[in-house]
């Protein structure tokens, strides 16, 4: 397996980026839901027959882009080569998890065709997702629309049927309960949280009453099914563009410690690299934050190096956080498995990354860039 060292000089734990100015007033008002509350959609929605021993899906976040859109299609290439690879339908993903920034600047209507339908349109999977801080966005130059009205015509509609912006596609919407919401699989409970339009996000407190109550709910399932948070804003991070989530790491672990249950892995995107972090709790337990923001933007964000004064780690936040890998130079994307087996529950990731100078139809593969595996018997 490919294993990315650490330099020496970069920084090995989550950074804060110094001098930021608040832009809490980006905040954007939330739409009404489409289903009821609590916001729950089941996989046997979109999935026919979903499995009950062994779950495999794709994860990826920030496809979007507006200048350079090789990438991405680079990116949804290699994907591809995951669906019948061996000969196998078992291994197939059942579906895709978008973790947000689904199109670029401002979550038009008028960008979906083209950074979400045409590029997806070989995807055999359905397709779900979080919305990002672009896909949250208003656009001042353009006519009037609020927040959100394009993404939830894709991801939140009432029925399925075909985007009146999507360019006649195949693909039709989906419909997700609400932008904050709660898919419940056969093996697993992922809670999709909404973080808003602000650089560090931002979460209302009825979105974070409900999240508390998902948190509740999800550990009376285990262990037989693995508790997953996904959310937007990377809560900790190394990168020199954003740096480390105050807010999101204040909010999350105030819900963990309110709650007393802390999810298996959490899932971000924002970011646009890819990123293993590992917290060590007073208590002994460990929990994984993975990044995966690196599929298709075509500026990535490298991690600090120690000697950047903009940064710094000297924040209690950051304790017992650890950076394990990361690979800042190239786009790519996750293929996660959760399996019961004799022994218990497992959940494995590992992420490819896409060497840039291939072209859409090559024969070379993605790289094995990182995997990590997580015993569930919390």
């Amino acid at each position: 397996m490919y294993k990315l060292s650490i330099s020496e000089t970069k920084y090995k734990t989550p950074v804060f980026k110094k001098n930021q100015p608040d832009d809490s007033f980006k905040y954007q008002p939330l739409p009404t839901p489409a289903g009821q509350y609590p916001y729950h959609m089941s996989l046997a929605e979109i999935v026919t027959d979903p499995p009950e021993n062994k779950m495999v899906f794709h994860m990826v976040g920030d496809t979007g882009s507006v200048r350079n859109p090789s990438f991405q299609k680079l990116v949804v290439a290699q994907m591809l080569r995951h669906f019948k690879e061996n000969g196998s339908e078992a291994d197939d993903p059942q579906f895709l998890y978008h973790l947000g920034d689904v199109v670029y600047n401002f979550g038009e209507a008028s960008e979906y065709q083209k950074q979400f339908f045409t590029p997806y349109e070989w995807y055999p999977a359905p397709i779900v997702a979080i919305a990002g801080n672009h896909d949250s966005e208003v656009n001042p130059d353009s006519r009037p629309y609020k927040s959100l009205d394009a993404f939830t015509a894709v991801f939140c509609d009432t029925k399925r049927r075909t985007v009146p912006f999507s360019g006649g596609a195949g693909r039709k919407s989906m419909n997700q309960p609400n932008v904050y919401w709660t898919l419940e699989t056969p093996l697993a409970t992922i809670i999709g949280l909404h973080s808003n339009t602000p650089k560090f996000g931002i979460v209302t407190e009825e979105q974070r009453e409900w999240f508390r109550q998902e948190l509740r709910s999800a550990d009376k399932l285990r262990p037989e099914k693995a508790v997953i948070v996904c959310i937007h804003h990377s809560p900790y991070s190394a990168d020199i563009n954003h740096g480390s989530s105050i807010p999101m790491i204040e909010f999350l672990e105030a819900a963990f410690a309110e709650t007393g249950v802390k999810p298996d892995v959490v899932f971000s995107g924002h970011v646009h690299n890819y990123q293993r972090m590992e917290k060590q709790y007073a208590d002994g337990d460990k929990v994984l934050f993975i990044v995966a923001g690196g599929g298709g933007y075509d500026e990535l964000h490298p991690v600090a190096s120690e000697d950047d004064d903009r940064f710094t780690n000297d924040n209690p936040l950051f304790k017992d956080v650890d950076l394990m890998n990361f690979c800042d130079d190239k786009h790519g994307f996750l293929k996660v498995e959760i399996e019961r087996t004799d022994n218990g529950m497992k959940i494995c990731g590992e992420y490819y990354s896409i060497p840039h100078e291939e072209e859409i139809d090559s024969d070379d593969p993605a790289v094995l860039a990182d995997s990590f595996c997580i015993n569930l018997n919390r």
